[in-house]
């Protein structure tokens, strides 16, 4: 009798497993490897992404080139984005495969950012393509890596 709770307890611990957000974590941007065709990767970026029902719930912190600070905080639930705290006014995201999503930030209703993430087949990296305006007005395009905390 023990034998076949504890198949069960270990199928439904292994169903949890795959079926995690590989988004969620820590992950702080590597600006070694980060290449900008225009403007520059943060100094220093930080970004925490937390699961909960389907919706992600995404803090941004850190200091750009400039010295300036960055401090980003919103939600993005199947439907669209929640900003709590951020230089854009909207933000929406998109699911394009299990390790791939697009988020686009907007300002005065229209997009001026986005950027399209995908997670590495070892979880350890987050690879994202940014393309647009930055908050400061000016345009940005490039690659910037993060690795898993």
């Amino acid at each position: 009798m023990r034998f076949p709770k504890l198949v069960f307890a270990l199928l439904g611990l292994a169903a949890t497993l795959v079926a995690a957000e590989p988004f969620a974590g820590t992950w702080k941007l590597n600006h070694d490897k980060s290449k900008y065709k225009t403007g520059a990767p943060a100094k220093e970026q930080t970004v925490t992404i937390t699961e909960a029902d389907g919706n992600l719930d995404v803090t941004i912190k850190g200091t750009a080139e400039d010295g300036t600070p960055i401090s980003s905080h919103y939600t993005v639930p199947a439907a669209g984005g929640k900003v709590i705290e951020s230089p854009y006014d909207a933000v929406s995201g998109k699911r394009m495969d299990a390790n791939q999503r697009e988020v686009m930030y907007g300002k005065g209703g229209k997009v001026v950012f986005t950027i399209r993430t995908r997670i590495s087949a070892d979880g350890k990296t987050m690879t994202g393509t940014v393309k647009g305006t930055d908050a400061q007005g000016k345009p940005v395009e490039g690659t910037a890596v993060y690795d898993k905390q």
